[in-house]
């Protein structure tokens, strides 16, 4: 067993056509995997195509929206019938709502809770069936430093993604028994057009990462190719229901 090699393995990662996913998706492919990349904005995922296949790559764009139940069994059901298989899971696809609690809606919240969170679920719950005929699988969520900390202006986004680290917990102790290894990664603050938006919208967010930040730096999206690799290849076969930050330090740093 060679325990980074990805070869005959077949990924999907919702979200993947553009930042944290995008960089994933690279590392998996890079690994030698088959990745096919989900999102909604068609044209962004067409130009991250191109980007996977110029590096040598098996891959397949998917428009899905992780909030439709039907769109997520598409999705899953055309990479089983391109590919012949589903070994790894990247649920990734997420949004947030940037407002005081008191200040928020109804729908608000729902939109964010239906794809970070309730997205994820569907997501993993109709992956389980082919990981099971292909002998196991790798399921891969992505949390947030919020699965930690609180942020006045994210309560719908934190909830989502406190929800998701307990979600992995449950997950991973449900399908070990099917060898399925279930983690997530909790990414800190990453250069991603979420974090521009974030910049212009929270006074001095900029400053106060890099001042909280051992690295010095924001994260880039090219940071979790290796993380994915690991977690997605048998390297990580006895590795599951962890929640492991990808941060530069931040969350550590007193």
């Amino acid at each position: 067993m060679t325990p980074f090699d990805l070869q005959n393995r077949v990924a999907l990662v919702t979200g993947g056509n553009g930042g944290i996913g995008l960089g994933m998706a690279k590392g998996l492919a890079a690994a030698g995997a088959a990745v096919v990349i989900a999102g909604r904005n068609k044209a962004k995922g067409e130009t991250a195509l191109i980007e996977l296949r110029a590096g040598g790559a098996a891959a397949a764009f998917m428009e899905l929206d992780v909030a439709q139940e039907a769109s997520c069994r598409q999705a899953i059901e055309r990479t089983v019938e391109q590919f012949s298989r589903l070994d790894i899971l990247v649920n990734n696809a997420g949004t947030t709502v940037r407002k005081q609690p008191q200040d928020l809606t109804l729908d608000d919240w729902n939109a964010v809770m239906d794809t970070n969170l309730t997205g994820a679920f569907l997501c993993a719950k109709l992956a389980h069936a082919p990981m099971v005929r292909g002998g196991g699988g790798k399921i891969i969520n992505i949390g947030s430093m919020m699965s930690i900390f609180g942020a006045a202006y994210a309560a719908p986004y934190s909830a989502s993604k406190g929800g998701i680290v307990q979600m992995t917990r449950a997950m991973a102790t449900a399908w070990a028994k099917d060898n399925i290894q279930v983690n997530a990664i909790l990414p800190g603050w990453i250069d991603t057009e979420l974090t521009q938006s974030a910049r212009e919208q929270v006074p001095g967010l900029n400053d106060r990462v890099l001042t909280r930040t051992p690295a010095q730096r924001w994260g880039s999206p090219d940071d979790f190719a290796g993380i994915a690799v690991f977690l997605a290849a048998p390297a990580s076969n006895f590795v599951t229901g962890t929640a492991i930050p990808v941060d530069g330090g931040y969350s550590v740093m007193a």
